[in-house]
């Protein structure tokens, strides 16, 4: 009987396999059309190749490739950290009004993805706890939600509740990844929209100051990298106080609040921390981070259930996708701004708030940057939707007597 091998790959080399992943991402988007035109994210073109591989060699060799994912859970504070460091009060108040009805739709979307994978396990004959599994415990939630509730539902009786979150968190990974770029340009060329010109004087200024040697000084790189390290670090001491007096949160948005202190508190000094520097760094962190998520995924683990797993996802599917066009595009304004808060909120919805970011950030860099999204979509994917979510799941568990 033959055993299955392992080999672990090690911190600094899954570092440079995903850099080599990103590459392979920006060629194959350069060479094929439809990869560029329907904006999928050099990550995830990269890293489904990648994870393919590495299940045809587990299939084929019967040898399971690991990967030390230590790396990638500090580029994730570090994304966060980048994104408060972006986050001025003046702009927070100029956001708020959009803010609070993202909060609200994100809210109603919720439902929506609960009930939708409630009436979808009833149809398969199956308890409906796993309708939540395959709702908005694994899609918005994601992987990590998947298997806290995964662990609960197993104790209550519904046996591999766990795997069948993963299962889910994971195709949503890849399924947010690949409609935000289709749904928003389908709404930017059906309704003729394009950036504001201020938004497009702010494109042209900023690759005028990336391009003109600035951005790459040492002292802006070395004071990046400090104010980041500082979020990080700070991040981490804030969460273990909170931790140690029964407040529970996420370690990104800890680093994310620290950030936004800072930044605030740099302008009340006048003292400049360079922003273009910050979001190349935040723009590295995030694309390495989701690479590494994706060439990670374990496809094989998903083999045995794939035929139910697709059927609940076309229907998530289809539900964000009325959601966006129908609630989210109108209600955020039926501008270009909303037109790249919707692929943002197809990422949030189905995947996990890196993957928003890259969707917002590959329909960005084809048509002009969108400030607004990039504040509000974050916020609500690094703390409004976590706590709506609970609040959600728990309603459709007191209804079902779960």
């Amino acid at each position: 009987m033959d055993t299955l091998a392992r080999y672990e790959m090690q911190p600094l080399h899954v570092l440079m396999l995903s850099i080599l992943v990103l590459y392979l991402g920006f060629y194959l988007n350069r060479k094929i059309r439809f990869l560029s035109e329907f904006y999928i994210p050099p990550a995830v073109t990269g890293g489904l190749i990648c994870s393919t591989v590495v299940a045809v060699v587990y299939g084929m060799a019967d040898l399971e490739i690991a990967f030390d994912m230590r790396i990638r859970d500090v580029l994730l504070l570090v994304f966060f950290s980048t994104i408060g460091l972006s986050a001025k009060l003046r702009t927070l108040a100029a956001g708020g009004k959009a803010l609070a009805i993202l909060v609200v739709l994100a809210a109603v979307f919720l439902v929506f993805q609960d009930a939708t994978g409630i009436l979808l396990a009833m149809a398969f004959g199956v308890h409906p706890g796993y309708g939540l599994m395959g709702g908005s415990i694994s899609f918005a939630g994601g992987h990590g939600t998947a298997i806290a509730w995964g662990a609960e539902a197993e104790a209550a009786g519904l046996a591999g509740a766990g795997a069948v979150g993963i299962a889910f968190a994971t195709f949503g990974l890849i399924a947010g990844g690949l409609l935000g770029g289709p749904v928003a340009r389908w709404l930017i060329r059906s309704n003729r929209l394009e950036p504001e010109s201020a938004a497009r004087a702010t494109a042209v200024e900023k690759g005028t100051a990336a391009g003109d040697g600035r951005a790459g000084e040492l002292f802006n790189i070395l004071t990046a990298i400090l104010v980041l390290a500082v979020c990080v670090a700070l991040g981490d001491s804030v969460n273990r106080f909170l931790f140690e007096k029964g407040v529970l949160l996420p370690g990104f948005l800890t680093a994310m609040f620290v950030g936004i202190v800072i930044t605030n508190l740099s302008d009340f000094l006048r003292v400049e921390i360079h922003p273009v520097t910050i979001d190349k760094f935040g723009e590295v962190a995030l694309n390495v981070f989701l690479a590494m998520s994706l060439m990670s995924m374990q496809l094989w683990t998903l083999a045995t259930a794939v035929g139910p797993i697709l059927v609940v996802l076309m229907a998530q599917m289809l539900v964000i996708t009325a959601v966006v066009v129908f609630l989210v595009f109108r209600a955020m304004g039926r501008d270009y701004d909303a037109c790249v808060i919707s692929a943002g909120f197809v990422g949030l919805g189905l995947g996990a708030t890196p993957v928003a970011i890259a969707n917002m950030d590959a329909v960005t860099t084809h048509f002009g940057p969108s400030p607004k999204a990039f504040l509000v979509v974050p916020l609500v994917g690094a703390f409004f939707i976590d706590i709506l979510n609970a609040l959600v799941i728990k309603f459709f568990i007191g209804f079902m007597a779960f």
